[in-house]
């Protein structure tokens, strides 16, 4: 049991020690054989669905960012001032949200764990709506109120104001993507030990003196973390540029309009390649840099609950502030949810349905039984799929679990545009190897079944990271001695991971099938590259309704898309709490 124990210490993984080992006895060739046998064929076809999922698009993308007409765009970006304009844009748009976005992430995350008030939970609940919520809802929420003609900035105050470019993107942004921060924020506030606290001002540090140099250093590597991904997430983004951008362009915009209206997709897969290379560098610094900066708080020790803050040194001005953007943002989905029952919202706000008959019949009707019945395709996917890649991870593989684990978490890392500029490319044509068919076309035109494999394919590539890492998160909670039990029985790895660790890991399993479905319903940067006239997605109609000025429409969509969105995440969530709970009870 030392050396077990140890093992797992060190990262390592101990091999299955069956009891004819124990007493002294090697366990049979032919079952040895047979069991590493079936975890090779599992990794090689796991990995053979990597490649197609994300290897073969991203290769596709290089090698036609270097062809001819790549390499003379890659050209221009070196050389053009119209081209150093747009990295600029990029760049500084990158860096503001990314500091904005993790402030506000801190704030919420620090009034919810340390600061007394009253209504944590509705806090909390407002920090994650924007995650169940389309990418250009606030976007379009904000032009309505904010805008040249908008009910707040025109009707309330009579200012004509121009909310489009990096004003507007940086507004939208950091109201999208700072639950992210927050998330991060708040389990690392959760885990802190009080007792660091406590010293501090045992030694006669005034509260906002233990805050600045106890509290704040401790979060250093939190705050690293979530400006790295809050600056991805901003760069990559397609959505609000094309809804808010005006004249600001950025690379994403840039490289939709050269593919979409320049029909070069030499020329996107380079601007796409431009944003991809710092993408991986964040994401690899993130990974092996910031998480190894981390500070260990958690020691094992009993520790008691850190103590909620009254002074009004601290509380009253981070109450104040998270109560201004708490009100900002209900202000923006009340408008989301109220818009689509107006006839012109901002303009006309007379009571229609109008709106929502379009969404529910025809066209509409069309999108939302299209989109949720690929996410539905797709979720399961996803979730096994990134639960039999943390077993093979944490489980079965030694030397290439890295190699694995890394492969499996890019779709986090590649940004969506590049991803569907890369699926345009790669499968357009159907797919051969040494000659033989293997894919038909995915994409295009011609793709089979209008494109939704493809679009299908996206999905679980965008959603495959988060059912990964919780799969390993929950896989290094379990002893592997519980699986050893049941190889030393004779069951094979496949029997093992079905009928003992699967059922171990099924809230992972679970928690990975709600983001799946979640993301894959609100994604649109890689989808709009995709998607056919035989098929039709909700978020990319409902940018064919922003660009068309039909904001109801657009509203309409949002709204529905939410109802859609929580309905599934409170139904698995009831499932979790009666029947898995339950079956855990009876169980015992």
């Amino acid at each position: 049991m030392t050396s077990t124990l140890e093992a797992v210490a060190g990262g390592v993984t101990p091999p299955a020690t069956p009891a004819a080992a124990r007493r002294g006895k090697r366990p049979a060739p032919r079952t040895r054989a047979r069991a590493d046998r079936s975890v090779v064929i599992l990794g090689l076809v796991v990995a053979l669905i990597l490649l197609l999922l994300i290897g073969y698009p991203v290769v596709s993308l290089l090698s036609a960012a270097f062809a001819p007409d790549g390499l003379a765009v890659l050209g221009s970006i070196v050389t053009d001032p119209v081209n150093h304009r747009i990295i600029l844009n990029t760049l500084t748009l990158g860096l503001i949200v990314g500091v904005v976005g993790t402030i506000i992430g801190f704030l919420f995350a620090f009034a919810q764990v340390r600061v007394a008030f009253r209504g944590k939970r509705a806090l909390h609940l407002l920090a994650m709506v924007p995650i169940v919520a389309p990418p250009f809802a606030v976007a379009t929420a904000v032009i309505t109120l904010f805008g040249r003609n908008g009910a707040i900035s025109n009707g309330i105050f009579g200012i004509k104001g121009d909310i489009y470019g990096l004003t507007g993107l940086v507004i939208v942004l950091s109201l999208s993507f700072f639950p992210v921060a927050y998330m991060n924020f708040r389990g690392m506030l959760e885990s802190l030990d009080p007792s660091l606290d406590e010293a501090a001002a045992g030694l006669g540090a005034s509260k906002l003196k233990v805050f600045f140099s106890v509290t704040i250093p401790m979060l250093v590597p939190g705050f690293a973390g979530s400006f790295l991904l809050l600056f991805v997430e901003s760069i990559a983004d397609l959505a609000n540029p094309l809804v808010l951008g005006g004249d600001y362009t950025v690379l994403a915009s840039r490289a939709y309009l050269a593919v979409t209206g320049d029909y070069n997709t030499s020329a996107g897969a380079a601007y796409s390649l431009t944003i991809l290379v710092p993408a991986l560098l964040v994401f690899l610094v993130q990974r092996y840099w910031v998480s190894k900066r981390s500070v260990v708080t958690v020691t094992g020790k009993p520790t008691g609950r850190s103590e909620q803050i009254t002074a009004a040194s601290i509380r009253v001005p981070i109450l104040l502030l998270v109560g201004s953007i708490s009100a900002l943002i209900v202000t923006i989905y009340l408008t989301v949810l109220s818009g689509g029952f107006m006839k012109v919202p901002g303009v006309n706000n007379e009571f229609t349905l109008e709106h929502f008959q379009f969404v529910l019949t025809g066209i509409g009707s069309k999108a939302m039984t299209d989109t949720a019945t690929l996410a539905l395709i797709a979720a399961p996917i996803a979730g096994i799929l990134g639960m039999l890649i943390a077993w093979l991870v944490v489980r079965k593989l030694r030397r290439t679990a890295g190699i694995l684990d890394f492969v499996g978490m890019l779709g986090l890392a590649v940004p969506g545009t590049v991803l569907g500029i890369g699926y345009a490319l790669s499968y357009i044509t159907p797919t051969t190897i040494f000659g033989v068919q293997i894919l038909p076309a995915l994409a295009g035109g011609s793709a089979a079944f209008a494109g939704g494999i493809a679009i299908v394919m996206v999905y679980i590539t965008r959603s495959l990271p988060s059912g990964q890492r919780s799969g390993i998160a929950a896989l290094n909670q379990i002893h592997p001695a519980i699986e050893e039990a049941s190889t030393s029985l004779g069951a094979g790895s496949g029997t093992t991971f079905r009928k003992v660790t699967l059922p171990l890991i099924q809230s992972a399993l679970l928690t990975g099938l709600t983001f799946a479905f979640a993301r894959s319903m609100t994604t649109l940067s890689p989808i709009v590259f995709l998607t056919t006239p035989g098929i039709k997605i909700m978020t990319s109609q409902i940018l064919a309704e922003v660009d068309s000025g039909r904001f109801g429409n657009a509203f309409a969509y949002c709204t529905v898309l939410i109802l859609i969105v929580l309905t599934l995440i409170l139904i698995i969530n009831f499932l979790v709490r009666k029947v898995i709970f339950r079956g855990r009870t009876h169980r015992r």
